[in-house]
């Protein structure tokens, strides 16, 4: 039986749950920095334009026209003859591998909560230590906060649509841009702060390889939580004043909004002690801790709103990424709510143990090719499956699905036809080459 649906505004806090991540708040800085600043931001921001939310809108729409869960949804709109695009609606499994790992990283975010409220490590030494301590070495740990992570996901999927989802949103995406704007302004007081501002937005063109461009065009794509079906799951129980170009825009930019101001914040706080940064999971793991030491009483209270921050970006993208599964299993297969969630998750919850077990000394058993279990699902998923799931996408809403019936739906929203002529060329020509092009270098980079 289908669900009740979402009010406007919580598909739009529900949508960007799910695109504001862990990954977004802790890599985009990075690499922006990395990849030449400003320079990076502007090829990012026409990647996003270009790319990301077509194919954005393309998954809105989708799940707009069809009303149904990703199986359902490819089968309903595709023409007599071509059911067997059904099947493009099993990318929702790159989804469910997502989560394997994901909770895991959920997990050391709580853990760093409490080791905030205890005491921070003293020093980028004893913070690299702390955290390779815990990866490597404390399984316990690990697996309590993990356990923590997904109960806390299941509990809230488990509660439906309206009363779980939307309601924790609108809760927690409010709290989590209430949080980042204290550490942004509170960073804005410090001497450092300029130098974060050129760090992310002066241009250094020098740095502006055809790898940067490759990196701004995956940062966008995957950003946005696209090719996993989350938003084409979401946006199947909005409501019918729902449009899908604004509500792209609008969770694009917000998206991008985090990103930038989190961005700003670390690096203000990395600069003024004088800490380098350090690429991924390293800047919120090992050099934020260290920094926030610096800054004394104030520093703890830092670090906790940090992590409470990072652990409310997880959770909401954590509960995006289980819907997909559960509408499956609910509509398609007419299963309860409770066993769609919970079954699902007690898999999802055991393959999430080999995952973090493989990052543990003596288990070297779980590793292979050159990367441990942990390593190999995050690459998957990355450079493989939900690539894949966005180009399906791209090809089914250019080539496969009537022209007419989109134009019309397009044409309903307040779309010119003009407008909606350059959506179809993006569509079709440009995002297919994009991904594709994302694909091939990360596949080359094995």
């Amino acid at each position: 039986m289908k669900e009740k649906q979402f009010s406007r505004v919580g598909f739009i806090l529900a949508a960007a749950g799910s695109a504001v991540g862990l990954g977004n708040i802790w890599r985009f800085p990075y690499i922006t920095g990395e990849y030449g600043g400003g320079a990076f931001v502007l090829v990012y921001l026409a990647t996003l334009a270009l790319v990301g939310i077509p194919i954005l809108m393309a998954e809105i729409l989708l799940g707009r026209m069809a009303q149904k869960e990703p199986v359902s949804a490819y089968e309903a709109l595709a023409p007599q003859g071509r059911k067997k695009w059904r099947f493009a609606g099993l990318t929702l499994l790159g989804a469910f591998v997502i989560l394997t790992f994901y909770t895991v990283v959920i997990g050391w975010v709580i853990a760093y909560f409490f080791v905030a409220v205890g005491g921070l490590p003293a020093g980028p030494e004893e913070a690299k230590t702390l955290f390779i301590n815990l990866v490597t070495q404390d399984a316990a740990t690990q697996i309590f906060f993990h356990a923590i992570a997904v109960l806390l996901t299941g509990w809230i999927v488990f509660k439906g649509i309206k009363k779980g989802i939307e309601r924790v949103n609108t809760v927690l995406m409010p709290a989590l841009f209430l949080m980042l704007l204290f550490l942004f302004f509170y960073a804005t007081s410090l001497e450092a702060f300029g130098r974060a501002v050129s760090f992310m937005f002066a241009p250094d063109f020098s740095k502006l390889t055809a790898d940067a461009i490759l990196v701004a065009v995956g940062q966008a794509f995957f950003s946005l939580s696209v090719g996993m079906t989350v938003i084409l799951t979401y946006a199947s129980f909005a409501n019918a004043h729902t449009k899908a170009f604004p509500s792209a825009i609008t969770i694009a930019g917000l998206d991008t909004l985090v990103a930038l101001v989190a961005g700003l914040a670390m690096f203000a706080f990395l600069f003024e002690q004088n800490m380098p940064s350090a690429q991924s999971v390293g800047l919120a793991f090992i050099s934020m801790p260290a920094v926030f030491y610096e800054f004394g009483g104030i520093g703890q209270l830092l670090a906790l709103v940090f992590f409470v921050s990072l652990a409310f970006a997880g959770l909401t993208s954590a509960i995006s990424i289980l819907e997909p599964a559960v509408a499956h299993l609910t509509q398609r297969r007419g299963w309860s709510r409770a066993k769609a969630t919970w079954l699902p998750l007690l898999i999802a919850y055991l393959l999430g143990l080999l995952t973090l077990l493989s990052n543990l000394a003596g288990f070297e058993w779980l590793s292979f090719g050159g990367k441990n279990l942990f390593d190999w699902a995050d690459f998957m998923t990355a450079a493989i499956i939900l690539p894949i799931g966005g180009l399906l996408l791209a090809i089914f809403m250019g080539y496969v699905v009537d022209r007419g019936r989109i134009t019309a739906q397009l044409r309903h929203e307040g779309l010119s036809l003009r407008a909606i002529a350059a959506w179809f060329w993006l569509i079709r020509y440009l995002a297919p080459v994009a991904v594709v092009g994302v694909i091939a270098a990360k596949v080359m980079g094995l």
